[in-house]
């Protein structure tokens, strides 16, 4: 892998390294990404890997499938972000329970004026994400430890986001209570799922928490790593005081 910068890729182990090239040539091969990018994105595969090692951050250690699966993936949302970009220039987005930093990290990467606030409740996550804002030399981006039913009680968080996203949290009805608190009048929350009729039985929440299904977007991974649909929800009304 030929970097114009380190990006600490010194420090990775040899099985780290070596799925970092590989995800490298992938990311190489797509003309959608920079050279800058895709250094980028490899490297921070590399960094997840390598801390995999030692602290639970994915199970998916294939390069092929933490390509397709965790970083094409995130990036499914480019189109929807694109269009809010059109109007609002540096939108605030939360990434609810990131984890290792899907999508909030590639999205960064990708559309540097996005504002991202990456929430988790696990301060050992939230201490590699630090890491990996440093490493990576990314700006206007935080990581902060609390839980989201905590912080989105928090006058500071509460209603602030133009855009709330979550990945593999919980099932619908929850992810609504725990994500439209967070977001703006008029904002969206993004639900990424891979159970395409997730969306069915939810409407109870949708009518108590102030939301509507806007879209529904439906994606196929690629190298054969199944399907993938984005609910978005646009908050028609405030949340209720007593959620989440």
């Amino acid at each position: 892998m030929t970097l114009h910068k380190d990006f600490g890729l010194t420090e990775l182990g040899e099985t780290a390294a070596g799925a970092a090239k590989q995800i490298h040539g992938l990311l190489a091969q797509d003309s959608r990404f920079t050279t800058d990018q895709c250094e980028k994105l490899s490297a921070f595969a590399g960094m997840v890997l390598q801390k995999n090692e030692v602290m639970n951050l994915t199970a998916i250690t294939d390069p092929d499938e933490f390509y397709a699966k965790h970083i094409v993936d995130s990036l499914t949302l480019l189109p929807l972000i694109d269009e809010v970009l059109a109007v609002n220039p540096a939108p605030k987005l939360l990434d609810l329970g990131s984890g290792a930093g899907f999508p909030g990290i590639p999205l960064k990467i990708m559309r540097p004026q996005l504002q991202i606030v990456l929430l988790d409740s696990l301060q050992k996550r939230v201490r590699f994400l630090t890491d990996v804002i440093t490493a990576l030399e990314l700006e206007n981006i935080s990581a902060v430890h609390a839980r989201a039913e905590e912080a989105g009680r928090q006058k500071t968080m509460r209603e602030s986001f133009d855009l709330v996203t979550a990945r593999a949290v919980a099932g619908l009805p929850t992810l609504l209570e725990l994500c439209l608190p967070f977001v703006v009048l008029n904002g969206h929350f993004w639900a990424m799922k891979s159970n395409l009729d997730e969306a069915a039985g939810a409407d109870k929440a949708l009518r108590i928490l102030g939301d509507c299904l806007a879209a529904r977007r439906q994606f196929t991974l690629p190298l054969d790593q199944g399907e993938r649909v984005i609910l978005d929800f646009l908050k028609s009304k405030p949340t209720p005081a007593t959620y989440p």
